[in-house]
C-alpha cells in the first residue's frame, strides 16, 4: 500500500494502487466487506465513502464526462474518473466531562491506519536556521499544537467563531502541501476556539493536489 496518500491523487478507481490500499486498510479492521464503498455520484463529483474505514474519496470527472446523479459503482466510467481528494476521519472517545450531547457523533470510524505519514514541501529555513521537517507523522492524538509545530503556520484558517452549540470546529490549511485539517471536541469550538485549539485532536485530514499560488 501507499506509505504516502498523497501519491495516490490521480488514480483511477479501480486501479491497482489504490484497491491495493483499500484492501490493506480492510484487513486492519478484519472485515473484508468494508471495502465496498457507499457510491454517490453527480454531474461534477463522486464520492466513494468508506465508513467503517474512516476514508472518504473524492473522484473529479474528467474528458467531459458528466455522471448522473444516483449511479451505482458498476455503472460509472472509471477511465473517465481520477482521484482529486482524500478524507480520513478520527473519531476520539470524548474527553471526560465533555458535554456528550454537543459533540456529533460522525458516521466514519477512525482511519485503522497509524500513525499516517504525509510528505511536506520544502520551504525556506526560518529566521533561526531551522529547516522544515520532510514529513509529518500523524497519529489520532497528535494536536493543533502538533501540527504547527511540524508544518509552521497554516496559509488559511477558519472556523471556531459563534456560540459553542452551534459553530463548526476550527480547521488550517496548508495549500502548498494540499492539506486541511478540521479539529474536534469541546476545545475547536465557541468564541475561544482558538485560544484552546491547539490542544484539539484533529477530526478530518482532507489531501488534495498542492496549490501553487
Amino acid at each position: 500500500m501507499s506509505s504516502d496518500l498523497k501519491q495516490l491523487l490521480g488514480q483511477k478507481p479501480s486501479s491497482p494502487a489504490l484497491s491495493e490500499h483499500i484492501l490493506a486498510l480492510a484487513q486492519k479492521t478484519s472485515k473484508p466487506d468494508t471495502a465496498k464503498p457507499e457510491v454517490k455520484s453527480y454531474p461534477d463529483a463522486v464520492y466513494f465513502n468508506y465508513y467503517p474505514l474512516g476514508l472518504s474519496l473524492l473522484f473529479k470527472p474528467v474528458n467531459g464526462y458528466k455522471p448522473k446523479t444516483g449511479l451505482k459503482r458498476d455503472d460509472l466510467q472509471d477511465v473517465n474518473l481520477e482521484l482529486d481528494g482524500i478524507d480520513i476521519y478520527n473519531s476520539p472517545p470524548p474527553k471526560a466531562g465533555a458535554n456528550a450531547s454537543r459533540a456529533t457523533k460522525s458516521p466514519y470510524t477512525t482511519y485503522p491506519i497509524s500513525p499516517i505519514v504525509l510528505s511536506l514541501v520544502p520551504l525556506p529555513a526560518d529566521k533561526e536556521g531551522k529547516k522544515r521537517a520532510e514529513s509529518i507523522s500523524i497519529t489520532p492524538e497528535t494536536t493543533g499544537k502538533d501540527f504547527v509545530l511540524s508544518m509552521g503556520e497554516p496559509d488559511r484558517k477558519g472556523g471556531g467563531a459563534g456560540p459553542s452549540s452551534g459553530s463548526i470546529g476550527i480547521w488550517c490549511e496548508w495549500s502548498k502541501d494540499g492539506v486541511m485539517v478540521e479539529f474536534g471536541g469541546e476545545e475547536s469550538r465557541g468564541p475561544q476556539a482558538w485560544e484552546r485549539g491547539k490542544d484539539a485532536v484533529w477530526k478530518v485530514i482532507s489531501i488534495f493536489p498542492p496549490k501553487t499560488e
